[in-house]
């Protein structure tokens, strides 16, 4: 049985397809037929395509990539995940070691005192438009989180501060603002981006 503990719907119920676990939930009221699992190569392909849905939307993410294949899968990486629903894949997510360039372990570090490192960023959260209504993103979010936790390290994200609906989802699921900062992302684009920290 899935449980919601300190803001955070941990999942349970594991079962088997094509070789890879699928985490699903069993809270009452969920949908039997969604699941979260890890992603393979098999999945960017569907991944891009649902990206692709997103971005005419939602205008996510900002400056579609040339290579949005590689840009899903860009650095080092703790993990990614995706979501299924009705057996086709609806949405992602991804986990990171916290780089060069991001602000919200900086932020994190500076709030807590610990080292930048034992931040984990969490990031290319996605969910499709047509698959909405079925709390995808808190799932996915909640998987990145579980990955972090193992490795001992705190989830962080940033988020543009014109992505409200993100925002939203973020502050409901009880992550707190660290700030927002404006960042440069080109020598002709300079972006204001909300930096937010998990619950302790």
């Amino acid at each position: 049985m899935g449980r919601v503990e300190s803001g955070w719907l941990w999942l349970c119920g594991l079962c088997f397809h094509s070789g890879v676990t699928i985490e699903s939930s069993e809270v009452p009221g969920e949908r039997p037929d969604l699941g979260v699992r890890e992603r393979t190569d098999g999945d960017v392909e569907d991944c891009v395509r649902v990206l692709a849905e997103v971005h005419a939307r939602d205008g996510y993410p900002v400056n579609w990539p040339d290579r949005p294949g590689e840009w899903l899968s860009h650095g080092p990486s703790l993990g990614s995940w995706v979501a299924e629903l009705e057996g086709r894949l609806v949405g992602h997510v991804g986990l990171s070691p916290a780089g060069e360039g991001d602000l919200a372990p900086v932020l994190w570090s500076e709030r807590t005192g610990a080292p930048p490192g034992t931040a984990a960023v969490v990031g290319r959260l996605f969910v499709a438009p047509r698959a909405r209504g079925h709390r995808i993103g808190a799932l996915l979010i909640g998987r990145a989180v579980r990955e972090a936790r193992r490795h001992g390290l705190h989830p962080v994200l940033d988020v543009v501060t014109t992505d409200t609906a993100a925002a939203a989802l973020y502050e409901r699921l009880g992550w707190e603002l660290m700030a927002t900062v404006e960042q440069r992302w080109s020598p002709d684009q300079t972006v204001a981006v909300r930096c937010y920290a998990a619950p302790s």
